[in-house]
């Protein structure tokens, strides 16, 4: 049974910033000789990993806001230099723009049921506000 991730992106402030991070890391993966790949290094390894990797994504939260996904390809072990162990998220580069989604801030990533994700942008962008102004709906306390 599939399950996703949904996570906070810290550091962006719209769709663009993110798409902008995951080129810079897809980038500097392949660069290292990883591939094209997107990677989120975590803290927690997911206990249900096989549930994600049954089609599962990973939902990123920008503002307050669920705005895009991509999907998931792996995890991996990697050791900082501080020697301790943490996880790899491994993603498809792939950005897919989603319904927009208000969120409340939280810490580390969550499990998120299929049934509650939003639906993807491709067939439905002429109903859906821009992502600056889905932000601006959701602080207001509008979507």
């Amino acid at each position: 049974m599939t399950v996703h991730l949904v996570k906070l992106s810290v550091g962006s402030d719209s769709l663009d910033s993110l798409c902008a991070w995951v080129k810079k890391r897809v980038a500097a993966n392949r660069k290292a000789g990883l591939g094209a790949v997107h990677d989120h290094v975590t803290r927690m390894f997911p206990r249900r990993e096989a549930e994600l990797l049954d089609g599962g994504s990973i939902y990123w939260v920008i503002k307050g806001v669920v705005l895009a996904r991509q999907k998931l390809v792996g995890f991996e072990k990697r050791v900082g230099a501080d020697g301790i162990e943490r996880c790899a998220v491994l993603m498809e580069p792939a950005l897919i723009p989603t319904e927009p989604q208000p969120r409340r801030a939280f810490q580390g990533w969550r499990y998120l049921p299929v049934e509650d994700a939003p639906a993807d942008l491709d067939n439905r962008a002429r109903r859906a506000p821009p992502p600056e102004l889905s932000i601006e709906l959701a602080e207001l306390g509008l979507l």
